[in-house]
């Protein structure tokens, strides 16, 4: 058991160094794709505010989206994520709840939830811009025609190897939180604001999601990882002690030999 669990730490963090590498990558694109955004949103006229941006009176009709493992021993990884998710349920008052579970995990789970699940998805830790794309699209597809009124995530953000933090974020409607320096320069924009912002706001729901899912496979290794090593740790200790005990038994067997041994001598020379 112990070289199991120390032959799982060693693949997690192989597998936690390609997941940070693929963070940092995309962090550069990330304040590219929020600084064009801030820039174009802040020109565009009331008028022609995407529907990605307009926000319902209230949020009755929430869609849920709960990213998770696909496999257990990662520690409490999953039990956070699934614990977060259910108390924003019951804490944020919303009356209608829809999930869209996203890994074996979440999806085992609210199978047994009076929750009803409009998609699912199983990433087999096989992260690509193409399925949060399609995953993205069935979440705009479910806000513009009004089927949920707010979209919601909870995922584990990867801090570092030992810490991540569990997060519930609104991924639509987007909020728009602009810098108000971006209004100090204007430009010339072709075919236009709107038309631009039609097709930046898409392209910013699935990044997000995708860093969503990138966080989580990161901090979802990071997870395995401690949680391995504590297990190799208390397997060593419990070696040590089973020796321990082991060695006590069969010196304590040894001795009651000698003893009848030697009782059996005196008494046949007695």
């Amino acid at each position: 058991m112990q070289q199991l669990t120390k032959a799982m730490k060693m693949v997690s963090a192989a597998k936690l160094r390609r997941a940070q590498e693929r963070i940092f990558a995309a962090r550069p694109y990330a304040a590219a794709l929020r600084e064009v955004l801030t820039s174009v949103a802040t020109r565009v006229e009331e008028d022609l505010t995407h529907t990605l941006l307009q926000a319902h009176e209230t949020e009755r009709n929430v869609l849920l989206v709960v990213v998770t493992a696909d496999r257990g021993l990662c520690g409490a990884f999953n039990s956070n994520i699934l614990r977060a998710a259910m108390n924003a349920i019951h804490e944020r008052g919303w009356e209608s709840i829809t999930v869209l579970p996203i890994g074996r995990k979440a999806i085992d789970f609210f199978k047994r939830r009076p929750f009803p699940v409009r998609h699912s998805a199983q990433l087999m830790q096989a992260l690509s811009t193409e399925e949060s794309h399609l995953i993205a699209q069935k979440l705009i597809e479910d806000f513009t025609t009004e089927k949920a009124d707010a979209v919601y995530v909870v995922y584990n953000e990867f801090k570092s190897i030992m810490a991540q933090v569990v997060r519930v974020e609104r991924l639509l409607p987007i909020e728009r939180a602009w810098d108000e320096q971006a209004n100090a320069v204007d430009y010339l924009y072709e075919p236009g604001p709107g038309q631009i912002l039609s097709e930046l706001l898409p392209k910013h729901i699935e990044y997000q999601l995708y860093r969503t899912l990138l966080e989580s496979a990161a901090a979802e290794q990071g997870a395995r990882m401690t949680a391995m090593e504590a297990a190799t740790k208390n397997a060593s200790d419990m070696i040590s002690h089973l020796t321990l005990t082991y060695n006590r038994i069969r010196q304590a067997a040894i001795t009651k030999e000698i003893i009848e041994i030697v009782s059996g001598a005196a008494a046949a020379e007695g």
